[in-house]
């Protein structure tokens, strides 16, 4: 199987009757760990990476029901009845990014803001935010590839292991998004969506 990249541009909020919708769709554990951020606010992009995720499955394999969802110890999600199946997911502020694929994938999506001139230096070695947030998605899409946990990614931006593929995607302006895997596949056409689109 390929590697299949869907991502949403979030640019405005959620209605009442969205927000209950969305929430329906959600696996029942994550739906109870969302439900303690009273921050509604906060909502908006958990909820609709779940829903692109949930129509990436029903477009991939025709499941009619989410699977059940656990997670590795160091925090990866993955579904145990289908251990073939992976996908990984990310939100920030205004957008969502979900992956699917038959082998580990780890992807990120970062707005592009403000960082002081000294984390950029101690934390990238970069001048500039862009390429601050390159690296910063760079090393948390590797991350979560290899499900080792976001403490590994403060470490340096070391270079591609044997067999392990980067690739930065195109997803909105004002954005930096990356995939990383070990699958032999190059990713397929991003397929980009407005909140609009999805509901």
């Amino acid at each position: 199987m390929a590697i299949d990249l869907w991502a949403a541009q979030l640019t405005r909020s959620l209605t009442a009757r969205e927000e209950a919708a969305l929430m329906s769709l959600l696996p029942q554990e994550r739906r109870e760990r969302l439900e303690r951020v009273k921050n509604h606010d906060r909502w908006r992009e958990v909820l609709c990476a779940y829903a692109i995720l949930r129509h990436a499955l029903w477009q991939q394999y025709h499941w009619r029901e989410f699977p059940q969802v656990r997670k590795t110890s160091f925090g990866k999600p993955y579904f145990p009845e289908f251990p073939t199946v992976h996908f990984n997911l990310s939100h920030t502020g205004g957008a969502v990014i979900v992956g699917l694929s038959d082998e580990p994938i780890g992807v990120d999506i970062e707005k592009i803001r403000p960082v002081s001139e000294r984390s950029m230096q101690r934390l990238a070695g970069v001048v500039s935010e862009k390429a601050f947030f390159q690296s910063w998605v760079r090393r948390e899409a590797r991350a979560k590839r290899g499900g080792a946990g976001i403490g590994t990614m403060m470490e340096d931006d070391t270079p591609l292991q044997k067999g392990e593929s980067f690739y930065y995607l195109d997803t909105f302006d004002g954005y930096v998004a990356g995939v990383a895997t070990r699958s032999n596949a190059v990713p397929n056409q991003l397929i980009r969506y407005s909140l609009d689109d999805m509901l």
